[in-house]
């Protein structure tokens, strides 16, 4: 390696790792790689690029596994004597193996968590080989989609000697008020000796407008070795950070001796100030504030794990549209990227480190493990030796976002501790009843004399949580821990609910009032919640439950065995490709004060409802059935394309006080939102073509409206750029709805067709989705069929010069073309 240049280098460099490596999947016949490399750039999920097949597994979306082998040779010349070289990945999936010139660096067993390897000692000033060997060779080791390989980011840094270690610098906020927003900053140097004094000069500004608004400086005496420092400052007139004004703040700090910049590092934070109370629920910067949140699996639908940010934000956008004001990160840490998202648009964040602990889960049917072979073993293998560091490892990371309001240690982890299921008494033969619905037969008093006088087995979950919640606060103090409890009855007696500060509830709306009335000191959040009406309900009837989180914001990849072709599970509030769907429409009514009105309709149902011919009135045969609604919705259409006089039933969902119904400018009656149990407007009629409206009022007045007309058959398509235009000399990802239209430009719903697309000049086609869950086509593929008439595809736009053109056909002759110039 060199000495320094004569042109002064900065004291810290992060640089983008991402690009020119090679990739290959293993050979099963061979135990090491091949030669048969191809290049790709980083993030990448081998996995979403293969076809769909039965012959897999159900549970991680019937896509293979395997072996992959990631190669990047690169020259670090200008290393100088006195510097120090890091490469830090915020995650691999899974059980990687990392060679630097033939020497191994390491091994990362869990796909979640990120971590960082020194390597200045196997450094070469040029050619160096990293080789990563990245084993998901089972591939039911999941019971959702978890994807395959290097799917997050990856960094080089480099820094000088005495420098700050990776993930030392944390901003806590000391105090909050009116005036004033009190700081403490707090970060550690590494020292090679101890060599007299060195300056700490650090400035805050409003990340936004760069607007400097508080400093400090420090003279400190060098020690040898790690030294922590600690320094406050005040913010004045502080903008605190909320999901309605997601204010960030940067701290930069430079350590220098004499006229030598030793290190310079910059922080991202932001202030603001929350409480969870057990009677009042959740207070944010003061103000009473219900969670509105959402779980949200980590893939992106057609890239798989590998997300763009572009990708994450148009859907958080669009949940931002619905009112959603929290997100869950089921059931692993996030990635820095969407967490960065989060703290930008406003999205308050539990970030969740583990779905399985001492024992595993069953991958295919959760709950307790039911399935011994290979390819469904998963984290529990390596739980006892890895967690603390992968517990840690996150959360340092991710603990100047100021998103992330929660630390969830475990996700419905009772199921996998034999004593705790059967204490509760829900699963005894003799009783009839149903865990989801029914309040436990067990007494508290008979939970606990079952929890004694049970068999104990090797782990129990009380001291796994107590240990798990002690190294979470021996990291951060300032935020409450909680966990996802599927059966609090015996969490608050097996010593698991005695770890959290903040208990969470899974699916127990039947045990909010039981919760308070046997622990009131522990408030309650609901952590995983069903998306239907009844659910909301029950939270915003009760002012000491924080709030919820619906399973879930999206569709997901997996969590469906042996339900082929299905490969998705669809309980969210979008689809895979980002369409609203029925769900979407319901909160979007219950969480935003702007009035809406969305009408869908599906052909009559006998078995599910009532028709009345003489009002065109429609009931649920069950009126309350309502009240056990589960995840999936049924079916249900946005267009006014019928066969003949068939019955059709429609639905209505509103926050206004009223909707009337017309077709053809004919009144069909008017119903009162107060009137509809479940929060639904209800008709049936015979079709008739032409023009169905629903008008939404408030005292009288119309304030939103929906309709759908009659179309003719599709005979063109309609392309549209979700955003902005690309520029030069910048990767960009571009949106394009693609919509079968009729000869007066409109939406073609109702029919379907094939897309084939070609794609010219200096960009890629990344992918094509239309949301349909039994939808079996590759995602990295040239066509699609539509689905409701439509389909979504991701280009992603190199930056490099030239003119970029989309043809889009359909085997009936129609067709368009999208043009960018760069």
């Amino acid at each position: 390696m060199s000495t320094s240049s004569k042109i002064t280098k900065p004291s810290r460099q992060t640089i983008d790792f991402n690009a020119n490596w090679q990739f290959q999947l293993q050979d099963p016949r061979h135990k090491s790689a091949g030669n048969e490399w191809r290049t790709i750039s980083l993030p990448h999920d081998w996995s979403i690029e293969q076809p769909f097949s039965s012959q897999y597994e159900g549970a991680t979306a019937y896509l293979p596994g395997g072996i992959g082998w990631y190669l990047k040779t690169f020259d670090l010349a200008d290393l100088s004597e006195n510097q120090r070289a890091f490469l830090l990945f915020d995650g691999i999936y899974n059980n990687a193996t990392l060679w630097l010139n033939n020497k191994k660096l390491g091994e990362q067993r869990y796909g979640y968590s990120p971590f960082y390897f020194e390597i200045t000692e196997q450094l070469k000033a040029h050619d160096n080989q990293l080789l990563i060997k990245v084993d998901r060779s089972r591939i039911a080791d999941s019971r959702w989609y978890p994807g395959s390989g290097i799917y997050r980011d990856v960094k080089l840094i480099t820094v000088n000697s005495l420098h700050t270690p990776i993930w030392s610098s944390v901003v806590d906020t000391i105090e909050i008020n009116q005036g004033f927003a009190q700081i403490l900053h707090k970060f550690s140097i590494v020292s090679p000796q101890a060599s007299g004094n060195i300056q700490v000069d650090s400035h805050v500004i409003e990340l936004d407008t760069g607007r400097p608004v508080a400093s400090y400086q420090h003279q400190l005496e060098l020690k040898q070795g790690l030294q922590r420092c600690e320094f406050s400052c005040d913010v004045l007139q502080p903008k605190l950070w909320s999901p309605e004004s997601p204010q960030l703040y940067q701290i930069t700090t430079t350590l220098s001796q004499g006229s030598k910049e030793l290190d310079r590092f910059s922080t991202t934070f932001g202030l603001r100030d929350f409480q969870f109370t057990n009677q009042h629920g959740f207070f944010l910067n003061g103000q009473a504030t219900k969670i509105k949140g959402v779980c949200l699996h980590h893939d992106g639908g057609l890239v798989g794990a590998a997300v763009p940010d572009a990708l994450w934000e148009r859907r958080l956008k669009r949940l931002k549209q619905a009112g959603v004001n929290a997100i869950r990160m089921a059931h692993n840490p996030a990635s820095e990227a969407l967490l960065t998202l989060c703290d930008r648009l406003g999205f308050l964040v539990q970030d969740e480190f583990f779905d399985e602990w001492d024992f595993p889960k069953d991958k295919r049917l959760n709950m307790n493990e039911q399935h011994s072979d290979h390819a469904s073993r998963g984290y529990a293998e390596f739980f006892r030796q890895n967690a603390k560091q992968d517990l840690k490892n996150a959360l340092r990371a991710h603990i100047n976002h100021p998103c992330i309001f929660m630390w969830s240690i475990g996700n419905e982890i009772e199921w996998t501790y034999p004593r705790n299921v059967e204490a509760t008494g829900f699963f005894d033969a003799n009783w009839n009843g149903n865990y989801f619905w029914n309040l436990p037969p067990n007494s508290p008093q008979q939970i606990s004399n079952k929890l004694k006088s049970l068999p104990h087995h090797d782990y129990d979950i009380g001291q796994t949580a107590q240990q798990l919640a002690q190294w979470v606060r021996e990291e951060d103090l300032s935020r409450p821990v909680t966990a996802n409890c599927i059966l609090p009855s015996v969490s608050y007696l097996s010593g698991y609910a005695k770890a959290l500060d903040v208990i969470g509830f899974s699916y127990r709306q039947v045990l909010y009032d039981y919760g308070h009335q046997h622990h009131p000191q522990l408030p309650i959040i609901s952590n995983e919640a069903l998306p239907q009406w009844h659910e909301w309900k029950a939270v915003s009837e009760r002012p000491h439950l924080a709030g919820l989180f619906l399973w879930t914001g999206i569709d997901y990849l997996g969590e469906v065995h042996k339900q082929w072709p299905n490969k998705t599970l669809s309980a969210g509030l979008l689809d895979t490709a980002g369409f609203k769907k029925a769900p979407y429409y319901l909160f979007q009514s219950l969480w935003c004060d702007k009035p809406m009105v969305q009408i869908h309709n599906q052909e009559f149902d006998e078995e599910r409802f009532i028709y009345k011919p003489e009002s065109l009135s429609l009931e649920e045969r069950d009126s309350q059935a309502w009240k056990k609604k589960l995840w999936i919705w049924p079916e249900q259409q946005q267009h006014w394309n019928y066969k003949g006089n068939l019955l059709i039933a429609i639905e209505v969902i509103s926050n206004c006080q009223e909707v009337e119904l017309q077709l053809n400018g004919r009144s069909l009656g008017s119903k009162s939102l107060a009137e509809q149990a479940d929060r639904i407007f209800r008709w049936a009629l015979p079709f008739q073509t032409g023009e169905l409206v629903a008008l939404a009022k408030n005292k009288g007045k119309v304030v939103a409206q929906h309709r759908l007309s009659t179309t003719q058959a599709a005979s063109d398509l309609l392309v549209t750029v979700e955003d902005p235009a690309p520029e030069k000399g910048l990767i960009a990802y571009q949106h394009l709805l693609i919509q079968l239209v009729d000869n007066e430009g409109k939406a073609v719903k109702h029919q379907n067709t094939q897309l084939n697309f070609e794609l010219q000049g200096p960009a890629e086609l990344v992918g094509l989705d239309n949301g349909y869950s039994t939808s079996i086509h590759a995602y990295k593929t040239k066509q699609i069929n539509t689905y409701q008439g439509r389909a979504l595809a991701l280009i992603k736009c190199t930056g490099e010069a030239g003119n970029i053109s989309l043809r889009v056909t359909t085997p009936e002759g129609y067709f368009k073309v999208q043009q960018w110039q760069l």
